[in-house]
């Protein structure tokens, strides 16, 4: 009797589990709630900022028929649905992308919002409460004035500014909105405000200024309250001299800045302090500060507590009030530069008694901290950073300072000075730069030991968060992946660019070519909507752009700024819509995408064009500079005409198609060959780019890839392209029946390949397929060649948002079981959520599992000849040319698949 109470007892808690499980799975709570996609931000600007949200929830068919939103100033009020400045009708639409449609937004107000859902079957189901802040809103939100110190741009020490004030009232909030031409730290009673590094985000400052909105309220205090301002040159008042022109940029000044510091009391009060001639002004120890080179500090002109109330400024000098760089102001909504991780050394070499040498366990963007103790007054440290080191253990810069051109020797490239107090513990870390480096070899002018913790590396690079994720069964794949996402984080800083210590140069053919590689694994739209602002600013009247965004001199403009680089006006924009489903940047860059269109036709009337670089560091074979820019000049039209379409433009649609279909004939023309099924001399890249990009007429396309083919066996399925080849290359093969090949040559661990930079010790992507280069210019944490990881997503997990149905609405999903791998594994983080494509063989069959977020929908290709069964009978198949393209709705799904 006991036992079967047992055994009963057991079925019902069974029973139950399974229903609370199923009923998890089923429950479609909106979370992620993202305002302009961004959680809970403060300093919105725009008027009409967008909301967005997903489904919880992973069970079968978990779909949203109907939303309503409501926004208010008041949570509570919210909770109980009143007091709403915004509240929709239930809207049928599975939509999860909306515009704030309600009445006019007013400056510096919180505001709270939640979302209400209708499940398939009717289910209500609401979300937690997020929020938004506005700042200034319209340009006389404003106060005050931008300030500065007296001295001309060629001064090299960086300037204190502070002021303080009496808090006579409880404060409830406090906020401070800093802009400055230049960069900044801001303190308050003592304490930096917040984490943020290297603020503002750089940009063509003559035309448009960043601002960041810093929550200060638990900095300060009742009674007497400081705050202090440092300032740095940035990209503002660049002093150092390099190839680039960068000191001829035509803003350059002296550092300023403009601050609001408005204050909330608890009466609901408010009180505005601003920056004007009240701010008081002094030299700081930082004597000098380049964000190319490096920054030095001298602890002997230290002024303790300059930041902190009732410190006697009374020799400080009055600030002066200057102009403002431009007249626009922008708030910096997107992921800031933040430290992301501090690195211990892996290995400490002490040369001898004034040299040592410190190996960190990969290549960086960033910076040090160090830290000593009772150093000898005046002793000065040299930190240099480098990227490989000479046989003699010290360390090598020759690799990254081939443009740089120094003047004199008081500007070290990648070195930082710090000269100590003394007969005290010390501590420094630059505030205003940021190296490329593995190695860090330290100086010292007289005999000093160096302690094993003295020195940590400061990983930097803008705080995207990750949305993807890859791991398969063979190991330097995954390092392969891992270095990848390395280097691409390493050359994000508000921008994309190309090394983090030779140029830190927004190169935009860089920035296209791996602009999916950073979408698959980061969420990096505020970023790039960022960067496509900065094209706005930098293109020209004719409809020019420069091949550098933002571009800090003159340089930009007068090389290499034909189709294949500066497809970044368009293609960016379009594939931000393909994996958000958000046109907005589309729509606010069409004018400047169809100007860009405009000039190349007129400039080249026949549709052909050879404007541009070419497929830049190849491994041997060189390409035809007409085919390559040709063929991305046909996809700029392409997506132009696309996007006509898209916002209703029905006539500019009309005529860009047709003009797209005159460059894909007379391209076709003048490269193919229609009895050989080449292109021009058939490189990889000749055949592979116009497979990839669309060129290949339907009835030769198969001709083509064949070809392709045959071209890399010749090469032992190892690389023979540059830049836009390895774009091309590995999806041209994966796209076209040639899957095994590509998984081929990505694997390759022999030269030229990413596994041979790998097995060589590699922890980002190099510039040069070759190791120890004997050019000057072979940075050795380059995301050029970066286009391997969204391959993995695409060429391997079968990942592919669909352009019809964006934002993986529609998910295509066409995964490749290549032999070489055991199993695969790949998740993305879409707008509806985790998508999941994993393979693994088993006793000579495939298993697969897919999941498909809530809301959305997949599209499983199989090939025709392969046989399938499936965990859930809730599925559809129907056939398409060489597949069975199985219909899976949302939920998770197991496949064992014989082929």
């Amino acid at each position: 009797m006991i036992k079967q109470n047992q055994k009963k007892s057991k079925i019902i808690y069974l029973f139950f589990l399974f229903v609370l499980v199923n009923l998890a799975g089923y429950s479609q709570i909106p979370v992620n709630l993202k305002c302009e996609n961004l959680v809970n931000p403060l300093g919105i600007d725009v008027l009409q900022p967008r909301l967005s949200w997903q489904l919880s929830g992973s069970g079968k068919e978990v779909m949203q028929t109907a939303y309503q939103i409501e926004v208010a100033t008041d949570s509570i009020a919210l909770t109980k649905g009143k007091g709403s400045v915004w509240k929709t009708e239930k809207i049928l639409s599975e939509a999860v992308l909306i515009s704030y449609n309600g009445v006019s937004l007013q400056p510096f107000t919180t505001y709270f919002w939640r979302v209400k859902v209708w499940s398939s079957k009717n289910k209500i189901e609401i979300s937690k409460i997020a929020r938004f802040e506005t700042a200034m809103l319209q340009a006389n939100d404003w106060k005050g004035n931008w300030i500065s110190d007296s001295h001309d741009m060629n001064y090299k020490p960086a300037p204190y500014f502070r002021k303080e004030i009496t808090a006579s009232k409880t404060i409830k909030i406090a906020r401070a909105y800093i802009t400055a031409g230049g960069l900044y730290e801001f303190y308050v009673n003592g304490k930096k405000a917040g984490n943020r590094m290297l603020d503002p985000m750089f940009t063509k400052f003559d035309s448009r200024n960043l601002y960041a909105t810093l929550d200060i309220t638990s900095y300060l205090q009742t009674g007497k309250n400081a705050f202090g301002i440092l300032l740095g040159n940035g990209w503002y008042n660049h002093q150092s001299t390099a190839v680039w022109k960068f000191d001829k940029a035509i803003w350059r000044n002296r550092p300023r800045c403009l601050v609001n510091i408005r204050i909330t009391y608890s009466d609901n009060t408010t009180e505005t302090i601003v920056t004007d001639e009240t701010w008081k002004t002094a030299d700081s120890p930082v004597i000098f500060n380049s964000i190319y080179t490096g920054e030095h500090y001298d602890a002997r002109k230290q002024i303790n507590n300059w930041n902190k109330e009732d410190f006697d400024d009374s020799n400080w000098k009055k600030a002066i009030l200057v102009k403002a760089p431009s007249s626009k102001l922008v708030s910096q909504q997107l992921h800031p530069v933040r430290i992301t991780a501090q690195l211990k050394p892996s290995k400490i070499n002490r040369i001898n008694g004034t040299l040592t040498v410190f190996t960190f366990p990969k290549n960086i963007a960033g910076t040090v901290r160090f830290s000593i103790k009772n150093a000898s007054p005046g002793t000065i440290f040299r930190i240099k950073h480098a990227e490989r080191l000479y046989t003699n253990g010290r360390a090598d810069l020759s690799n990254i300072d081939l443009h740089y051109r120094p003047t004199d020797n008081t500007d070290p490239f990648q070195t930082d000075i710090f000269i100590v107090k003394g007969n005290e513990n010390e501590s420094f870390s630059p505030k205003f730069n940021y190296k490329g480096f593995q190695f860090v070899e330290i100086t010292s002018s007289r005999p000093f030991k160096l302690e094993d913790n003295c020195l940590v590396a400061l990983e930097l690079h803008s705080d995207v968060p990750a949305v993807g994720k890859i791991k398969t069964s063979n190991k330097v794949f995954n390092k392969i992946w891992e270095a990848t996402n390395s280097s691409y984080l390493a050359n994000l800083f508000g921008y994309p660019t190309d090394c983090p210590q030779r140029e830190k140069n927004g190169w935009t053919g860089d920035a296209h070519t791996n602009v999916e590689t950073g979408l698959y694994n980061f969420d990096g739209i505020t970023i790039y909507e960022k960067w496509l602002a900065d094209h706005q600013d930098e293109q020209q009247p004719d409809g020019g752009i420069s091949n550098i965004v933002p571009n800090p001199g003159a340089f930009g403009y007068e090389f290499a700024t034909g189709p294949d680089w500066t497809s970044s006006i368009a293609i960016i924009p379009w594939k931000i819509y393909e994996f958000y489903g958000d046109a907005s940047l589309l729509n606010k860059t069409y004018p400047n995408i169809k100007k860009y269109v405009d000039l190349i036709d007129q400039k080249y009337p026949t549709g052909i064009t050879d404007w541009g670089l070419g497929d830049w560091v190849p491994v041997k074979s060189v390409s035809s500079k007409p085919l390559t820019s040709t063929m991305y000049y046909y996809t700029d039209v392409l997506i132009l005409a696309k996007t006509a379409k898209l916002l209703g433009k029905t006539s500019d649609a009309e005529y860009y198609f047709k003009l797209a279909e005159k460059i894909k004939k007379i391209f076709n023309e003048q490269f193919f060959n229609t009895s050989t099924y080449l292109y021009c001399s058939g490189t990889q890249t000749e055949l592979a780019g116009p497979l990839y990009w669309g060129l290949v007429p339907e009835e030769f396309k198969q001709k083509v890839a064949d070809n392709l083919y045959k071209k890399v066996q010749e090469t032992n399925f190892h690389l023979d392209v540059g830049l836009l080849g390895t774009k091309a290359l590995l999806n041209a093969l994966s796209e076209n029946g040639y899957a095994d090949a590509a998984y081929k040559i990505a694997s390759q661990e022999d030269f030229p390949s990413w596994g041979y930079w790998i097995k060589n010790g590699a922890t980002t992507l190099y510039e040069n397929w070759p190791l120890n280069v004997e050019k000057n210019d072979a940075s050795l944490n380059h995301i050029m060649f970066g286009e391997i990881s969204a391959w993995m997503y695409k060429g391997l997990g079968g990942i592919f948002p669909d352009e019809n149905s964006p934002g993986f609405k529609h998910i295509i999903l066409k995964p490749n079981f290549v032999k070489g791998l055991d199993f695969f594994e790949s998740e993305h983080i879409s707008p509806y959520g985790k998508i999941v494509s994993n393979w693994e063989r088993k006793n000579k069959k495939i298993n697969y599992k897919v999941i498909v977020p809530p809301n959305s929908y997949a599209s499983f290709y199989l090939e025709k000849n392969s046989i399938f069964t499936c965990d859930s009978g809730d599925i559809s198949s129907i056939n398409e040319g060489l597949y069975q393209v199985i219909q899976l709705k949302a939920g998770s799904y197991t496949f064992k698949i014989t082929q």
